[in-house]
């Protein structure tokens, strides 16, 4: 039971913990932080002053932007070791977040550097191509995990069922990707000939002849805009822009099952 002589109000409390009756207010709301009792004719809420560690610790991870459903877990923890499961795996994710602000942080450097050499641009008429392909509907948040997981298989079925690749791997990307955030993307791999016995999620995909301006990007993954700005600027200043998907291709520089070890061209369709 708790000793009157152990409550202070809200006010205090707030003074105690460098928490603003606002907060406050609201992790009662959220049953974050209850008080120790609520005085039933004024409303007035009354803090025990053993919640003080707790009320520091909440206001610690909170600078840490630990989400408020986190927080109640890690509070209502049975043990340590579910508390530190919690604790690792909200660090985890700043140094991740971290890691995407540094990236994020170099892009602008090399932007803000820029010498303002141009991507060299060439025409490409290329032909139908036969391919083996994965096509779904993806979000943009989703594009780099449905990326490297339509790669994967691609190159394991090639793999398996022996068919001749002719072509470096590629990919189209319609208007509405860009748009709205998401669109019917392709993943394929050219091929000499289908095989049969295809995976449910694997087909067989003709990619349509087409007359492109090509460029060729080379560097850090966040910057590959900058290829689709220069190589859109020549095509407006150049050519006339086609309908159709822009398709990127992947030049493997190393181990073509290294889906990272290519650099990529940006293909932009044009009128003929």
């Amino acid at each position: 039971m708790t000793s009157d002589a152990r409550l202070v109000p809200i006010g205090e409390f707030s003074r105690m913990t460098f928490l603003s009756v606002k907060t406050l207010r609201h992790y009662h709301e959220t049953g974050l932080l209850s008080p120790a009792r609520i005085d039933a004719s004024s409303g007035y809420r009354y803090y025990d002053v053993s919640q003080v560690a707790t009320a520091q610790v909440i206001r610690r991870f909170r600078d840490l932007d630990l989400p408020i459903e986190q927080l109640r877990t890690f509070l209502d923890a049975p043990d340590d070791e579910a508390r530190n499961a919690v604790i690792v795996d909200h660090l985890d994710k700043m140094h991740a977040q971290l890691q995407e602000t540094q990236a994020t942080v170099d892009s602008l450097r090399r932007m803000l550097s820029d010498d303002g050499a141009a991507f060299p641009v060439a025409y490409r008429d290329e032909p139908l191509l036969t391919t083996l392909a994965v096509a779904d509907r993806v979000a943009g948040a989703d594009v780099v995990a449905w990326w490297m997981e339509a790669f994967a298989e691609l190159h394991r079925v090639v793999r398996v069922s022996g068919a001749e690749r002719i072509g470096a791997d590629g990919a189209l990307f319609p208007t509405e990707f860009f748009a709205e955030e998401a669109g019917d993307l392709v993943a394929f791999v050219p091929v000499a000939s289908v095989p049969s016995g295809l995976p449910a999620r694997v087909t067989a995909y003709d990619v349509p002849a087409a007359r492109l301006a090509v460029t060729t990007f080379d560097g850090p993954p966040l910057d590959l805009d900058r290829a689709y700005g220069a190589l859109g600027r020549w095509v407006v200043d150049q050519a006339t822009a086609s309908d159709g998907p822009v398709r990127e291709r992947y030049l493997p520089t190393g181990d073509e099952d290294d889906l990272l070890a290519h650099t990529t061209e940006v293909c932009w369709p044009v009128a003929s």
